[in-house]
């Protein structure tokens, strides 16, 4: 579903209402609630609105705070003014990396102050506005609220123990995302941080079928079901003369544990800790170590006994690091895979040379699609494909 862009205005507008920040076009699904839990984490329970600030500011820029009634960063609408809402002192600061404001609510009941919002968003949709409160930005903690004006501001927090009170009945929280109960019912705490533009966290319930298509089925590189082919490796020493000196420099070849989790500024691998609760038999570093030089050419090759694993694996490693800012980090390592093999690496050229060998990688980014001529393959992992397709790289 395509979402019409909200405009600056309305997201200036959002801030008049700062309990609900966006509005969008609708779903028609209702909130699924998993977990019991019903208030946020440690760290936000606190007592004073400077304490609040230095929570948040472990997340967000959050600076300049000011409490001054008559301040113009501060919505315009009294609905939660001091001695409303259970609301004891509120108070704005801004966040000067994405350029908006951070209004904070401190509460002497969160319940009372969640059952005034719903009551609000209930009234608005009663009034006609059926999508009031659907990409609301009402951060809770255990005894404060705080609303950012800006989606990037509110998925940084979303990395926080805070979480999103949303009280729409037609919300919905994708798979792969916090759900818990709110203080009150029909409303659900959440992670997830939606957005009318798509700009929010990546959902990851999108259709991702190589099939369903308007291309014709029989385009090259796509085939209807099974695949084109995959290489297959049965040792660690195979797979390193396959790939060794023309795609990978295995020249320095390490497979003691102390080496395999070396950790750089520039290189981070897919697999952390113990190898074989990935799904790998088998693992090697090929290229240098930091020692007295900086570390340089880090690629880790794979011998695999449970594909279905690793790339189950793979692909939660890779939606967390999407949930930042629906890109994948430069020093993140992208994984190629082949039938029993796989391939850890953040370098293009080498993913380009393994594309030759007929190596895949492992796509779990939402709304992917290949270009006609380029491999698009089902994936073992629900949500991922396989191709030989990089946006901007080929």
């Amino acid at each position: 579903m395509y979402f019409k862009r909200i405009t600056t205005a309305l997201t200036t507008i959002a801030a008049l209402t700062a309990l609900t920040a966006c509005e969008d076009t609708g779903h028609d699904r209702t909130v699924e609630v998993t977990s019991p839990t019903a208030a946020p984490g440690k760290g936000t329970d606190v007592s004073s609105l400077e304490q609040a600030q230095a929570y948040v500011q472990g997340y967000a820029s959050c600076e300049k705070m000011g409490t001054d009634p008559n301040d113009s960063r501060l919505p315009l609408t009294d609905l939660t003014t001091v001695g409303k809402w259970a609301v004891t002192e509120r108070g704005v600061c801004s966040d000067r990396v994405e350029h908006g404001e951070l209004i904070f609510y401190m509460t002497s009941d969160m319940k009372a102050f969640q059952e005034s919002y719903k009551k609000r968003v209930l009234d608005k949709i009663t009034a006609g506005e059926a999508t009031y409160g659907l990409f609301s930005r009402v951060f809770v903690g255990k005894n404060f609220a705080v609303t950012p004006t800006e989606t990037k501001t509110a998925l940084k927090l979303s990395r926080s123990d805070l979480r999103i009170l949303t009280c729409n009945p037609t919300a919905t929280v994708p798979e792969g995302y916090k759900r818990e109960k709110a203080l009150v019912d029909g409303c659900v705490l959440s992670d997830f941080v939606g957005s009318a533009d798509g700009s929010g966290s990546p959902n990851f319930e999108a259709p991702r079928d190589p099939a369903a298509s308007d291309e014709p089925s029989d385009k090259p590189g796509q085939p209807t079901e099974g695949s084109l082919g995959l290489p297959r490796a049965e040792s660690l020493d195979e797979l390193k003369r396959m790939l060794h000196p023309n795609y990978i420099d295995c020249a320095n070849y390490a497979t003691d544990p102390d080496t395999l989790a070396v950790e750089s500024i520039d290189y981070r691998p897919v697999i952390t800790g113990d190898h074989r609760a990935w799904g790998v038999e088998d693992r090697a570093l090929c290229g240098y170590p930091a020692g007295e030089q900086r570390a340089h050419d880090l690629n880790w090759i794979d011998t695999v006994y449970d594909m279905t694993l690793l790339q189950n694996r793979a692909r939660d490693a890779q939606r967390e690091d999407l949930k930042d800012d629906n890109r994948l980090s430069s020093t993140a390592s992208r994984l190629l895979v082949g039938q029993n093999i796989a391939v850890e690496t953040n370098d293009p050229a080498v993913r380009n040379g393994l594309y030759q060998l007929q190596f895949l990688y492992l796509n779990c980014e939402p709304g992917f699609a290949a270009p006609a001529g380029y491999r698009l393959e089902k994936a073992s992992a629900d949500g991922c494909v396989l191709t030989n397709y990089e946006p901007g790289g080929n």
